[in-house]
């Protein structure tokens, strides 16, 4: 082969070669450009793209009225990664100003090599602006010295959050309750409607620059879903009015605690439940964590002569008696060998049923429970609801402690007759005189008067559960036989309001102490409702463990009065027009009025 052809043959060789590598190239360049276009692009946008959690907002907890009683409101999670802070003395140097952190402590927070460390929880949005427009400016000005990209501030990241607002303080705190710092409903409806309350957290995605988010990358990769909102049945000028007059008297009597509910006897719906002593949801609760609890459905005791509005129920329905059934009453009786007494002494007295149960006496009713027998009278005690939950989904409800008959003494049917023996909640002995309002129809309480969603549709809650307990008649006897107990001869004349027809009954019990097995110190209470001849509204009054004076007429009345005369005129419940046509309450009353006919 001559020269001349071997080099033509090398050039060819050469050529081929270079146009095959060109080949290579454009194949490959068309690969990346168009047939991987979008796998390439989205890895490298995946790369600088990071994610983080769209906190959801709780839902808002309100009055019937729609006033606010607890609500979420934005705040930021500033976060650091440590392993981008180059210089840790200087960042605390420059952000401690905005944060208001001590540099001691921050210096702590950004040393180290975590990739996610909390620097502050819950701030306000302006904090977190304040604080990228100060490393910005400070970045901005180190970027014109030299070597100032070794010397930029770095690394802080924020994650949206909400912080738990009760813009009433503590009015209602045992009902509403309180929230956790992981933002979960702890105490009170924040706790039983907590999966309710609680919304859906999203995602959302931003392009992260060396270490800090590039302004405007944020975007939402999944919205996050508000939680459903609350509507109570309570009403916020009631609930005050109920709050300070509760709260005076715990105070004034050196009392260990006190509650008082409102409820509306046809529906079930808890108009306002107030408790002292009190404590502010949005501060941390500190000392005895028994503040949290809720008195009116967790705590229990022994009801004293309210519980005898039963045991003379019972007697109406079965027949056993009428308002005018004449009575021989003495100061003590025994009982299976054991004395009983009425509270103060007095001669023995031949009274009406009406009477005994004015003067609340003891000695009467265990007579009208030996009519009624343990077994009929056990049955009224359940039918009212005692021994058992009321159905209102309230946290730590208890079901009080009613012992079966087969667990019976022979003290047990004369005590249980005047409303010792057994224990109850306030909201079960609340219960049972709404019974007596409502014609006889126990309702099932409620403070839940319905719902909204996230989309703001607003569901009324479902129609409370009811059961009859005892007939319409029954119920209007008793009422007017209550009504007694308000005048001036039976035990709560401070009861009384003018204008109104008031009934109710007082309650001075004997309080069982656990820890040393035997009786110390007293429950005085007095639930009632008006107008006694059309009742609209119930207030019951429990104070436990009284200094000095501890009857229930004169701790409790008082209370019911300022609190029902409030509610009377909030809600414009017309004076009564109707008046009373009392039963006699002793057997010379019954015999003048029989001649007088």
């Amino acid at each position: 082969m001559s020269h001349n052809s071997l080099v033509h043959k090398r050039i060819r060789t050469l050529l081929f070669a270079t146009f095959a590598l060109f080949g290579v190239i454009i194949a490959q360049l068309f690969s990346v450009q168009v047939v991987r276009a979008g796998t390439i692009s989205e890895r490298a946008a995946n790369e600088l793209l990071s994610t983080s959690t769209l906190i959801a907002p709780r839902g808002v907890i309100s009055d019937v009225n729609g006033v606010e009683l607890a609500r979420s409101i934005a705040a930021m999670t500033i976060i650091v990664d440590q392993t981008q802070i180059n210089d840790p003395k200087l960042t605390a140097k420059i952000t401690s100003p905005v944060l208001q952190i001590p540099e001691s402590e921050l210096i702590a927070l950004y040393s180290g090599k975590l990739k996610y460390k909390i620097i502050l929880k819950n701030a306000k949005p302006a904090i977190w602006s304040k604080l990228q427009n100060t490393i910005a400016s400070y970045n901005r000005e180190v970027l014109k010295t030299k070597g100032g990209m070794t010397k930029r501030i770095v690394g802080f990241f924020s994650e949206r959050a909400y912080i738990r607002e009760y813009p009433t303080g503590v009015l209602a705190s045992s009902l509403i309750g309180f929230i956790n710092h992981e933002g979960v409903g702890a105490a009170g409806i924040e706790s039983s409607l907590n999966s309710e309350l609680s919304g859906i957290n999203g995602q959302y995605i931003y392009e992260n620059g060396a270490g800090t988010i590039i302004p405007g990358s944020a975007k939402i990769r999944t919205e996050a879903k508000a939680g459903t909102s609350i509507r109570l049945t309570v009403d916020r000028d009631i609930q005050w009015v109920a709050q300070d007059a509760i709260s005076k008297a715990v105070a004034s009597s050196s009392a260990k605690s006190g509650t008082v509910i409102v409820m509306d006897p046809k529906t079930g719906a808890i108009i306002a439940q107030a408790s002292a002593p009190t404590y502010n949801p949005a501060k941390p609760i500190v000392g005895n964590l028994d503040i949290i609890r809720n008195p009116a459905v967790q705590d229990v005791y022994e009801p004293g002569s309210t519980g005898k509005v039963i045991t003379y129920a019972a007697a109406l329905e079965e027949k056993k008696l009428t308002p005018n059934s004449v009575y021989t009453i003495p100061y003590a009786m025994r009982v299976a060998g054991s004395s009983f007494k009425d509270h103060e002494s007095h001669a023995t007295q031949r009274l009406t049923a009406t009477g005994a149960l004015a003067v609340s006496s003891n000695t009467g009713a265990i007579q009208i429970g030996q009519q009624l027998g343990s077994k009929v009278l056990y049955k009224y005690l359940t039918d009212f609801g005692f021994g058992q939950s009321t159905g209102s989904h309230l946290p730590g409800e208890s079901a009080g402690l009613l012992r079966p008959i087969s667990d019976w003494s022979g003290t047990s049917l004369p005590t249980f007759s005047f409303g010792q023996g057994y224990s109850v909640t306030a909201l079960q002995a609340t219960s049972v005189f709404a019974t007596i309002a409502n014609d006889g129809v126990r309702v099932t309480p409620t403070v839940v008067a319905g719902t909204t969603d996230a989309s703001g549709n607003y569901i009324p809650a479902k129609d409370q559960k009811t059961k009859r307990v005892v007939s319409t008649e029954t119920a209007k006897e008793i009422r007017k036989m209550l009504e007694s107990v308000v005048s001036a001869n039976g035990t709560a004349p401070t009861a009384a309001i003018p204008g109104y027809r008031v009934a109710g009954k007082t309650g001075t019990a004997m309080r069982f102490n656990s820890s040393c097995s035997c009786y110390s110190g007293y429950t005085a209470s007095f639930i009632g409702f008006a107008p006694a001849d059309a009742p609209a509204y119930v207030v019951s009054v429990t104070i436990q463990e009284p200094k000095g004076m501890h009857w229930g007429g004169a701790l409790g009345g008082p209370v019911f009065a300022k609190v029902m005369k409030f509610v009377l005129q909030s809600k414009n419940i017309a004076p009564t027009k109707t008046k009373l046509k009392a039963y006699p309450l002793t057997e010379a009353e019954l015999k003048k009025s029989a001649s007088a006919k």
